[in-house]
């Protein structure tokens, strides 16, 4: 392995805080990026050799062969295995993967930007890949800037439960064509946002109604769609006030114990999608990096020695981390 990432599925992991429960003891880790060194000698058609780039990620197994997986769904397979989570993870010198599921990385990538994607990157590039919008339509993304913490009692929640904190996904709603309209907190997450090319800003901080200042911004009509990262259950139920008719909730955080408390009349009424969006398949994966290796997502991330660790991990839970950690090993 050269290098993981560390995210809040894996202090979730540790902490076995979640409904669905690890298998313990393991090694946590599920972001890694290394060389294959060997490939078993009953391997009979591996799409990758002796010597390639790979990336590891959360699915590290899925059978291809249930009714999940024949439909492109792995993510979700019957069988699947789950890196740092069921299975030995990526915060190790040595991880023994699987040849079907691992991610070639391209040249030109280096290693800790592919491993700060295949994880958080991934799941909002998929996130925005299913939303069914179209290049020019509204996408609002709270937590844009890659900011941990509070939206206070409109979109973030602490960061006690999970989220995904990436500003990739304004490069990928970019990249797709979409209009931003970015949510966070603070003048560095302003400057953040406007270098990775948001359409719009608000900060929570000082705006005193977000959803009103989003209809503002699209005209009066509300957002297309909206990719919630955040662990707090008012994300969400918020979402519904500022989507425009027919328009899409990408929920993707996975808190342990928030619920989603929506308005059903005006979900019916306003003919709103609520979509579940849980990581990504092997193509998604693919895409997502080479998106990146192309030039036109930059990742941000800051570079430890893998004996941080802990320390990591006693940061993510106090919420002093902002953007992707990524660890060395070598």
């Amino acid at each position: 392995m050269h290098c993981t990432g560390v995210c809040h599925t894996d202090l979730h992991a540790a902490m076995g805080d979640w409904p669905v429960p690890p298998k313990t003891p393991l090694i946590g880790g599920h972001e890694g990026v290394g060389d294959i060194v060997a490939i078993g000698h009953n391997t009979v058609d591996s799409p990758v050799k002796i010597g390639d780039r790979v990336g590891v990620k959360w699915i590290a197994y899925s059978c291809l062969q249930c009714e999940q997986c024949r439909n492109s769904r792995e993510q979700n397979c019957e069988n699947a295995q789950l890196s740092g989570y069921t299975v030995d993870g990526t915060f190790q010198q040595y991880v023994v993967s699987y040849v079907t599921c691992v991610t070639p990385i391209p040249d030109g990538l280096e290693s800790a930007s592919a491993a700060s994607l295949l994880c958080a990157g991934l799941t909002v590039y998929r996130a925005l890949k299913y939303s069914e919008t179209n290049p020019g339509d509204w996408v609002v993304l709270p937590g844009a800037g890659g900011g941990l913490g509070h939206l206070g009692a409109s979109l973030l929640s602490s960061v006690s439960e999970w989220s995904i904190n990436e500003p990739s996904a304004i490069q990928y709603a970019k990249y797709m064509g979409r209009r931003v309209i970015a949510i966070d907190g603070g003048e560095e997450k302003r400057k953040l946002c406007d270098e990775l090319g948001a359409d719009h800003w608000i900060d929570f901080t000082t705006c005193k109604d977000v959803t009103a200042e989003i209809k503002r911004v699209t005209g009066g009509k509300g957002a297309h769609a909206a990719v919630v990262t955040t662990a707090s259950s008012s994300g969400y139920t918020q979402a519904i006030d500022y989507l425009r008719e027919n328009g899409r909730l990408m929920a993707v955080g996975l808190p342990a114990k928030a619920t989603l408390d929506a308005s059903i009349f005006f979900t019916v009424f306003k003919s709103i999608t609520i979509h579940g969006s849980y990581v990504g398949n092997r193509q998604d994966a693919i895409e997502c990096i080479n998106i990146a290796a192309s030039g036109a997502v930059k990742v941000h991330y800051q570079l430890k020695p893998i004996d941080e660790l802990e320390n990591v991990y006693v940061a993510l839970g106090e919420g002093k981390i902002a953007g992707r950690i990524v660890l060395a090993l070598q």
